[in-house]
């Protein structure tokens, strides 16, 4: 069999708090959505912005840290996979379909709060140790400050 790669790089925000829940079996799973935006002219020449929204579920001890420390608005870096899941519909009998990014990789890119922010965990197994970001805390990024953008510019 041939090689091939299944590999999703994403980078956006998270457009509501994440659900958290537990299998059956003791897994947490965290379930959201993140946003990426694209710019493109129209036949005007005008810009226009298109949001694109992605289902992510995460396991485990990534679903720990996205319960404590994602929320609406958070900016998001994520490598993950592509998982199609598919059921048929109890009411309607029809077979329904639903696309998911499973999160392997997650990096929090949004402004550090009081306790909160600036971890990076990766998926991998119990006896790896956990890499944390190494960036300066936030109000330290000088280009961040001088390029004006609040919170009235995230589009939710």
């Amino acid at each position: 069999m041939a090689k091939s790669v299944n590999k999703v790089i994403l980078l956006g925000n998270v457009g509501k708090d994440p659900e958290i829940r537990s299998t059956p079996g003791g897994t947490m799973v965290a379930n959201f959505t993140l946003a990426t935006s694209d710019r493109q002219k129209d036949a005007q020449g005008n810009w226009q912005d298109h949001t694109e929204w992605h289902n992510l579920v995460a396991f485990s001890r990534t679903a720990e840290i996205i319960r404590d420390y994602v929320k609406k608005g958070s900016k998001l870096y994520v490598e993950g996979r592509i998982q199609t899941r598919s059921w048929d519909d109890k009411e309607s009998g029809q077979k329904r379909y639903r696309t998911e990014i499973i999160v392997a990789d997650l990096s929090l890119l949004s402004a550090r709060e009081e306790g909160a922010g600036g971890y990076t965990r990766t998926a991998a197994p119990a006896s790896s140790s956990s890499n944390f970001d190494q960036r300066p805390p936030a109000g330290q990024d000088d280009l961040a400050q001088t390029t004006g953008i609040s919170d009235d510019d995230i589009p939710f």
